[in-house]
């Protein structure tokens, strides 16, 4: 048996006697495993009509004592979902993954994208009552941007210029990019850390968004209490009068707070969970066909991966289909080193790569690395799959010494240092996955791509705003990494999220983002809200 098989076994062993063998009744929402979807559907048609009030109670798995409520710049996955409760921005994610309007009524971009002119919908208001102007977005852009507040998402915005953003009126603002820079992508860049605050804004003494959401109480590493904001700009909206944010350490004692009624929604199950929601009374997995996608990062300025053949042949190593069985119990679909399949302009029309031990060990052998040791640096949430990838490897002759690190680790300036190390990203538009991936803006190119013809087809890409116009510059950017990028994306996941029966308003997307649309939700049995 191989380690990764070890592992489910004994972690579904863990999980069943920590929920109580649990395995009863109940079913799957969404695209997952069609064997279990009746359950769902009648749990789904209890009251369908929304109802306020109650406190909705959510799991997530992070534990960090050093997480924030800080708008720009959080730390960790939990600051950045308490971040989706607290602040609203300009844009939000569509239930497809695509931008879409949300504090702003209108966006517009002039014909090569090196203006935006973006105009706030009427009577907007924060949490303490201060009405939203065109003033309060001109502080957000320059204190996201800000070197001295070091935020790690300010190169997704790098191409403002902070010395040209005009204020045209109090509702309306003008933001110019940097001399013959346009950048399309602007929305998708700035969805996820763009929140809007006042110029009075402090993250620890004044925590002041527009989100559905305002905090009541923050221990870092525990939970985050938050009340229902009565003047958000959604009408009706939020329908709980007050959310909890609750972390976990591991993802076991996590599933069992989802079915002991400790928790209502838990975010990111991981894949060998899914059995465990099979004929549950007492939860739901809902499956979100997004298309975050999976791989590895191959270096291109280490030695082996500088050769062309090298990454080509490890491309060919890769049994993808064992590794969507294997490390995602199923919940994805294969990737042929690309990201963004949703985009318009996705190049579906090249020949999907499959394993050929045969070829990849050619290709080895004319490189001159017949045999090879390489370290693989992985992630806790890419272990599984590095463990997965090093058999196969081992198959063509190639010896794959795992190291796992902290996310810290993982994330901080070495990443770029390492001669293969796994990596996933969101499903996101394909220029906006470029510009923070692979591209030549990337703050984060952790293949160390670079690329002439690349690079061009980029920087002219993100000024042409007619999407017909870019297929053809997409598809042989497209094109350039198929054949000599460094990245080796062999599926795109499914998100799995955990529903109690006792909450409304979910249901499944195209988007990473289904759990953390906290104004949607409702409790079907919705009481008074209590005082913690």
């Amino acid at each position: 048996m191989s380690t990764t098989d070890r592992s489910r076994r004994e972690f579904l062993r863990a999980a069943t006697a920590v929920g109580g063998g649990l395995i009863l009744g109940g079913g799957l929402l969404g695209c997952g495993e069609r064997d279990a979807a009746a359950g769902t559907a009648t749990a789904a048609a209890k009251d369908p009509t929304p109802r306020h009030g109650g406190r909705l109670r959510f799991g997530i798995i992070d534990g960090d004592l050093s997480g924030n409520l800080d708008a720009h710049k959080p730390a960790g996955i939990g600051s950045t979902i308490r971040g989706f409760a607290i602040y609203s921005k300009l844009w939000e994610w569509s239930e497809e993954m695509t931008p879409r309007l949300a504090l702003a009524e209108e966006a517009e971009t002039n014909a090569d994208a090196t203006t935006w002119t973006i105009r706030l919908r009427k009577g907007l208001e924060f949490h303490n009552g201060k009405t939203i102007t065109a003033d309060d977005v001109i502080f957000s852009t320059l204190r996201l941007t800000d070197p001295e507040l070091a935020s790690p998402y300010r190169h997704l915005v790098s191409g403002i210029d902070r010395s040209r953003i005009e204020k045209l009126d109090e509702r309306t603002v003008r933001i110019n990019m940097k001399e013959g820079h346009g950048f399309l992508p602007l929305a998708d860049a700035w969805v996820n850390f763009g929140g809007i605050v006042p110029p009075d804004y402090h993250p620890v003494i004044n925590p002041v968004g527009a989100g559905p959401y305002r905090i009541k109480d923050f221990k870092p590493g525990q939970r985050a209490l938050l009340t229902r904001f009565e003047n958000y700009y959604k009408p009706s909206k939020p329908y709980t009068d007050e959310l909890e944010i609750i972390e976990f350490k591991d993802q076991t004692s996590r599933y069992a707070a989802l079915v002991g009624g400790q928790v209502d929604l838990v975010y990111g199950l991981a894949p060998e969970q899914t059995a465990l929601f099979r004929n549950n009374p007492r939860a739901s997995l809902q499956v979100s066909e997004a298309h975050r996608w999976q791989g590895f990062s191959l270096n291109l300025k280490k030695t082996p991966f500088d050769d062309v053949r090298v990454r080509q042949a490890f491309r060919l190593i890769a049994d993808r289909e064992e590794l969507i069985r294997r490390v995602l119990n199923g919940q994805g679909r294969l990737a042929n080193d690309l990201y963004s399949p949703r985009d318009p302009t996705f190049l579906a029309t090249l020949p999907q790569r499959h394993q050929d031990l045969d070829r990849a060990k050619a290709l080895l052998r004319e490189a001159g690395h017949e045999r090879l040791s390489l370290e693989l640096v992985a992630s806790a949430a890419g272990s599984a799959a590095a463990v997965a990838f090093a058999e196969q490897a081992r198959r063509a002759g190639v010896e794959l010494k795992i190291r796992q690190v902290d996310l810290a680790t993982f994330n901080g300036p070495q990443m770029r240092d390492w001669q293969i190390s796994t990596y996933e990203g969101m499903g996101e538009s394909y220029l906006s996955t470029a510009a923070r991936t692979d591209g030549p803006i990337s703050a984060s190119n952790r293949t160390n791509f670079s690329d002439e013809r690349f690079d061009e087809l980029f920087r002219t890409a993100v000024q042409r705003t007619d999407v017909q116009a870019r297929v053809p510059l997409a598809h042989e950017m497209q094109q350039i990494q198929h054949e000599r990028g460094g990245l080796l994306i062999w599926a795109y996941s499914n998100v799995l999220d955990g529903v109690s029966p006792r909450v409304g308003g979910i249901s499944p997307e195209h988007s990473h983002f289904s759990t953390w649309r906290f104004e949607n939700f409702w409790l079907r049995d919705a009481q008074p809200a209590t005082t913690a």
